[in-house]
This record gives C-alpha cells, sequence and structure tokens, in this order.
C-alpha cells in the first residue's frame, strides 16, 4: 500500500521555552528534543483523524463525489495544503478511511473472535460482521468499494481482508506460513464477499441471502483449512 505520510512540520519556539533556553542552553534543548517529537507527532496523528472523519462525513452523505479536497480541509478545520501534505489525492484519501474501517473491524475481532469450531463458520463471521458495520452508512460503503475497485491507487483492503480470514480461519495462521492455495483461498473468498456487498448496495440482495451466498461459497473454497 502507498501509505500516506505526514510531512514534518516546523513547530513554532514557545516564548518561555525560547527563555529557557536563554538562560539554561544545554538543559533547554535537551527538553525540547524530548518533548518536541512527541508533542508534534501525537498533534500530526489528531490532524490526520480530523481529516479522514471529515472525509468519511462527507462522503457517508454525497459519495466520493462529496470529498472534494477543498471541503474536506475546511470540515477538518486544516489548511488545503496541509491536507495535500497527508494525503496527495482524492483516492489516498479514499484508502485512508477504507483503512480506518478495517482497524475498527479488527479491534472488534480482538474483542469478541468467532466461535465457530469451523474455518468456514469463523469467516463467515467476520466478513459478516464487516458487512454489517459498513451498511450502517451504505452510501459510504458504496462510494469506497466502487471507488476502490476503479482506482490505481494502490489498497490495502483486499490483502487486509485475506489476512484477517487467514487468521481466523487458520486460527492464527499468518501469510509467512500459510502455503500458496491458503493465500488463494482466502483471497477468493474476500473477493466473492465484496461482489456480494455491491449486489447488496444495487439492490440486488438481501443481507440474508448474501449472507448464504457465502456460506456456500466459504464451505467450499475453506474446506480443507
Amino acid at each position: 500500500m502507498r501509505t500516506p505520510h505526514a510531512a514534518t512540520e516546523t513547530a513554532t519556539p514557545h516564548p518561555e521555552g525560547a527563555a529557557s533556553v536563554e538562560n539554561h542552553p544545554t538543559a533547554g534543548n535537551a527538553a525540547n528534543a524530548a518533548a518536541t517529537p512527541g508533542a508534534r507527532t501525537r498533534s500530526q496523528l489528531q490532524r490526520r483523524k480530523r481529516i479522514v472523519q471529515a472525509a468519511a462525513a462527507l462522503a457517508s452523505r454525497g459519495g466520493v463525489e462529496a470529498m472534494q479536497m477543498r471541503t474536506v480541509a475546511e470540515r477538518a478545520g486544516v489548511a488545503l495544503g496541509t491536507l495535500y501534505r497527508y494525503f496527495p489525492s482524492k483516492m489516498d484519501l479514499v484508502v485512508a478511511v477504507v483503512s480506518e474501517e478495517i482497524d475498527l473491524l479488527e479491534s472488534s475481532i480482538q474483542r469478541r473472535p468467532p466461535s465457530s469450531p469451523t474455518a468456514s463458520g469463523r469467516a463467515v463471521d467476520v466478513l459478516m460482521r464487516a458487512a454489517r458495520g459498513l451498511m450502517r452508512e451504505p452510501e459510504l460503503a458504496d462510494a469506497l468499494l466502487r471507488s476502490l475497485i476503479m482506482t490505481e491507487v494502490e489498497t490495502p483492503f483486499g490483502d487486509r481482508m485475506a489476512r484477517l480470514l487467514l487468521r481466523v480461519a487458520g486460527n492464527g495462521l499468518t501469510v509467512e506460513l500459510a502455503t500458496e492455495d491458503q493465500l488463494t483461498l482466502a483471497d477468493s473468498l474476500a473477493s466473492v464477499w465484496v461482489h456480494e456487498l455491491l449486489e447488496m448496495l444495487r439492490g440486488l440482495r438481501t443481507y440474508d441471502q448474501i449472507q448464504h451466498r457465502i456460506e456456500i461459497v466459504s464451505s467450499r473454497l475453506l474446506v480443507d483449512f
């Protein structure tokens, strides 16, 4: 994934800090060197989070078209130039919103792991949990899924879902330990899930129908896991 990186920002010295450095040069410089990077990092993370939340809120009401960079910047309370330092393009911003959704899913799974005794059952649990999360904001889900399918920007979506499926279906199986066949099966199941979500968003499937279809596909693909 091409991960967006926030540009390093130069901190403006605080008047009191300047006086301290003048009186105690060595101690002041050491204190600033120790404190400034951490504070700067926290500030950057908070700013990045505001931007992603602003983009998600706009997309949930008007799709990716509503995620105009200037509008996102205004809603997040940052300068347009700052936004572009964090996210060079709209699709980088879309990728960030999707990544946050996957983060939430992974946190949910850590708190409440799938309990099914079968690999297929555990995979279905995770995929349908993810579907419920995305469908709480159907316009956002539709915008994100369609954009990720059409974009040329490298995204973490498919890879992260496949890794997640490997882990839950294989009881902690990692990419490094998985066979090529297992990787292919997990990736294929994730692709089926994305297709079924799009069909539901088009009104061609109900939630129960896609669950039934994913259960069938999962039971066949993961039978030898």
